[in-house]
């Protein structure tokens, strides 16, 4: 562990990263020094003594909607999306495992030789235990994003808090890469997120949040020690609540 101080200001919170997150500098694939970084800041949260769990997209290495927009059969499509998650999510399992983490992976689909299935007991119960739970494969469903399973499993697991990591600190009116004139939201709420079609989640993800009260704090991944700050409490990016 290093530079973990203080003291968890959440019981459980589940963090949903991207796979485009796994990146680095390459344009396909995963980056061993940005897993492992990444990896190291999973295990200080939990150094805290926060329950950690993990969704994973896939689109470093393959995305489903894209593909079934250039003809593919969307079912198709999605089920490979899933297939990539796993992969990521197998990855970051061994990353994980590498800085004496345990870590175990629960698929929506079923792939029994390379991780378990979810069950939602047994997910809480691994929680429990102090293992850190990364959940591959979305909902295990076609048609449904990552974001939206992050947002169901955290509602699943009861998670005090869902964390949403991107490359720009919050949410902003426009993309901040690409207008300089965008402006930061340090706080907002759902009905207003969807009323202004503020593209942070899909939209059903928003909607299972609202309804069921969980807070989503939207954070620069890229910016060391801030996933930190974010379980600590600290207002890091941008807050969205229904107040």
């Amino acid at each position: 562990m290093t530079g973990t101080t203080g003291k968890p200001r959440f019981a459980r919170i589940l963090i949903k990263l991207s796979g485009e997150a796994l990146l680095g500098a390459a344009d396909y694939g995963i980056d061993p020094a940005v897993i492992k970084r990444i990896a190291a800041e999973l295990r200080d949260v939990q150094a805290l003594g926060t329950q950690v769990a993990v969704v994973l997209g896939g689109g470093n290495i393959f995305r489903g909607a894209g593909l079934a927009r250039a003809g593919m059969d969307r079912v198709t499509a999605d089920q490979m999306g899933m297939l990539a998650t796993v992969m990521n999510a197998l990855a970051m399992q061994d990353a994980l495992e590498s800085l004496n983490v345990y870590a175990r992976v629960m698929s929506a689909i079923r792939i029994n030789e390379v991780c378990e299935d979810y069950i939602r007991r047994r997910a809480v119960r691994h929680l429990e235990k102090g293992r850190m739970v990364i959940f591959a494969a979305g909902t295990g469903n076609p048609f449904f994003t990552t974001d939206t399973a992050a947002a169901l499993r955290a509602i699943e697991i009861e998670a005090q808090l869902l964390v949403k990591a991107t490359k720009v600190d919050g949410i902003y009116t426009a993309d901040p890469l690409k207008d300089p004139g965008a402006r930061h939201y340090p706080r907002l709420t759902f009905d207003r997120v969807l009323t202004e079609r503020l593209n942070v989640m899909d939209a059903t993800a928003i909607v299972m949040c609202r309804d069921h009260n969980l807070p989503l704090r939207v954070f620069n991944l890229n910016a060391g020690g801030h996933l930190l700050r974010v379980a600590q409490g600290e207002d890091v990016g941008t807050l969205v609540t229904n107040e």
